[in-house]
């Protein structure tokens, strides 16, 4: 049996993605508003969150999270919040990059310019694999359907401004809901996606009469 894409982004009420975890994370384009997660985030998302990564074996990520990860995640593996820390270490990182990189962070590997070549292979090889943040990459993956579930952390922040999930150009497509929205004190929901081909379209007044008639 193949194994699973997992896709998880923490996204605003306005579909931005970029920089949610720290000011410095991703300031492209002048983005003023690195961090923008935390003052919004609670223990439910946490507990959530960590939830997600326990069948993780593998990561997918982009070059700029992969960077992020490398630089922060092996030097928190100790005491009670190091449990990600050390799965993270632990577990292979498979990284899309369209230059060649020297990837010091152990269990690192660059994948080659055939993406969906790679994801292929990915699934053959592992069960669980999460791509976390890497907005370029979740881009390519969700234009090529090349992914299993969609998980978006909504918050209740309107930026205006920055990277979006589904930014203007973005290839048409219909998602399904897989388990019902979990709802946190802070107002964050998480919503999970499945892939389910191109939308359709439809007429609300003749579904409006079919109803009232049927």
């Amino acid at each position: 049996m193949a194994g699973r894409i997992a896709i998880d982004l923490f996204v605003t009420l306005d579909g931005v993605g970029q920089a949610p975890g720290g000011p410095d994370e991703d300031p492209e384009g002048g983005f003023p508003f690195g961090g923008w997660q935390a003052p919004v985030t609670d223990e439910t998302v946490g507990r959530a969150v960590g939830e997600r990564l326990d069948r993780v074996d593998a990561l997918l990520l982009g070059r700029r999270t992969y960077d992020i990860f490398a630089a922060y995640w092996p030097q928190h593996t100790e005491g009670l919040d190091g449990g990600i820390g050390r799965l993270f270490d632990r577990i292979p990182k498979y990284v899309a990059s369209r230059s060649p990189r020297t990837l010091e962070w152990r269990g690192s590997v660059q994948l080659g310019p055939d993406i969906a070549a790679e994801v292929r292979a990915l699934r053959d090889r592992h069960e669980e694999v999460h791509v976390i943040g890497s907005l370029d990459l979740v881009q390519t993956l969700l234009a090529d359907e090349l992914y299993d579930e969609l998980a978006l952390w909504i918050f209740p922040v309107v930026l205006g401004q920055g990277k979006k999930v589904f930014p203007d150009g973005a290839v048409p497509a219909r998602l399904s809901l897989l388990a019902p929205p979990i709802t946190s004190p802070s107002g964050a929901v998480l919503v999970r996606y499945a892939p389910a081909g191109s939308p359709t379209t439809g007429d609300m007044a003749s579904e409006d009469r079919g109803a009232a008639t049927g």
